[in-house]
């Protein structure tokens, strides 16, 4: 009997720590929307993932995704608990799964705006509003959830024309991302198109636009975009108080290259709410049911 109990002792010691190796080898798996080359993603959130492995004391790793369909989709089935959303994909995000929350934006995505850039060979100037002189042009957006390469550029092109896009312009495009829409638009491969100027500023800095070809001709007025979202059940999964430790270290994240490298110049506490402007014009646009 003496041996039975041994035995069930070491069975019971060994369940507890295989239950206990389990739980610290939990990982915590991130993604972001791809607004940008694959490679430039990579680079920058391999040192956020790096940032945040030793700040939570949990494995962090990066996952980069193909659309932004995906990244919403890989949040949805809980394949990633974080990510790093545009402002209309993580409206999406967050109504797929209940309790989730909007933690943290860049100091500047409190009020981000987009640029409509032109090749040299519209004869397109800098224009107060958006005018007759866009009409037949051909047009790139980004991808077609993207918040400031399709979502705000398309409705104030509405605002303006009273007219969809596709009325407006000769031909209209879907690049992909931003950097690519910068490229179409530079060789010349559509007229115009729609970027943010997060990209294009950094871009410019970088030397990497040729600006006898391309500039910008309008910008829109300011809107909530970027921020990190956080599934409502990380807690459960790592423990009570996760998602505060969590946003606590994007919140004092101050190494000046994983800032540069979004480009952003800190992150600040953001809630769901900021991004009811979002919703809204998600709706009237009938991008958000």
């Amino acid at each position: 009997m003496l041996l039975n109990l041994i035995r069930k002792l070491a069975a019971a010691s060994l369940l507890v720590f295989i239950a206990s190796a389990t739980a610290s080898a939990q990982t915590l798996v991130f993604t972001a929307i791809p607004d940008e080359d694959e490679t430039k993603l990579v680079e920058r959130f391999k040192g956020i993932a790096d940032y945040l492995s030793g700040e939570l004391d949990v494995d962090v790793r990066y996952i980069p995704v193909k659309s932004y369909a995906a990244a919403i989709s890989a949040f949805r089935n809980n394949q990633v608990q974080l990510a790093w959303f545009g402002g209309l994909s993580g409206v999406q995000a967050r109504e797929l799964v209940p309790g989730s929350e909007a933690i943290a934006q860049g100091v500047e995505d409190t009020a981000f705006y987009s640029h409509i850039i032109a090749h040299k060979s519209t004869g397109l100037d800098e224009m107060e509003n958006l005018s007759d002189e866009l009409r037949d042009k051909t047009f790139t957006f980004g991808s077609k959830g993207s918040t400031s390469g399709r979502l705000i550029p398309e409705y104030y092109i509405r605002e303006a024309f009273g007219e969809s896009p596709e009325d407006v312009f000769a031909r209209v495009g879907f690049s992909g991302n931003h950097t690519r829409t910068l490229r179409l638009v530079e060789a010349g491969t559509y007229d115009v198109g729609a970027i943010n100027f997060s990209v294009w500023d950094k871009e410019m800095e970088n030397n990497n636009i040729d600006t006898d070809a391309v500039k910008v001709i309008w910008t829109t007025p300011s809107y909530p975009n970027y921020q990190w979202t956080i599934r409502g059940d990380v807690n459960e999964r790592f423990g009570e108080g996760f998602s505060q430790r969590v946003q606590e270290a994007l919140l004092a994240m101050d190494d000046p290259a994983l800032l540069e490298s979004f480009p952003r110049s800190g992150f600040i506490p953001v809630s769901n709410d900021a991004y009811d402007p979002i919703r809204v014009v998600g709706k009237q646009i009938g991008i958000i049911d």
